[in-house]
């Protein structure tokens, strides 16, 4: 998730296109990615560095191999026709019990302003951090 969010980083900080696999494309339905998304081991390396993670070369081929997937796995579900399917908030149709809405606490305001080092008209006073 580092080396994702540092792409978008890179992207941003060296004022450079966004790739075009994650540019949305009109003429598919509900597909947002490239299908053929794929990183090169220079990026990687550059995402990595972005990330302030250190890597090692074959670390990297691993890393560029688990993104490759990644990619992969989201063109997939990107590609799915969603049209006409309504957002759901939950796997479940069902409803948070709530309880009656009523003050079940009392007021002891003035027992606590009691005990506190320093009050003023109905405040608390605290000590200047910034000067």
């Amino acid at each position: 998730m580092i080396l994702y969010d540092a792409l978008f980083a890179l992207v941003k900080r060296e004022k450079r296109p966004l790739p075009s696999a994650f540019v949305a494309n009109p003429d598919r339905t509900g597909a947002a990615l490239h299908e053929n998304m794929t990183l090169t081991l220079p990026d990687v390396e550059r995402i990595a560095h972005l990330a302030r993670i250190e890597i090692s070369a074959a670390e990297a081929v691993d890393v560029r191999a688990k993104l490759d997937a990644i990619f992969a796995m989201i063109n997939e579900l990107a590609s799915i026709d969603t049209a006409g399917i309504v957002p759901m908030s939950h796997a479940q149709d069902m409803t948070m019990p709530l309880r009656d809405d009523r003050v079940t606490e009392t007021d002891q305001r003035a027992r606590f302003q009691q005990a506190a080092p320093a009050v003023e008209d109905g405040l608390y006073l605290v000590p200047r951090v910034v000067e």
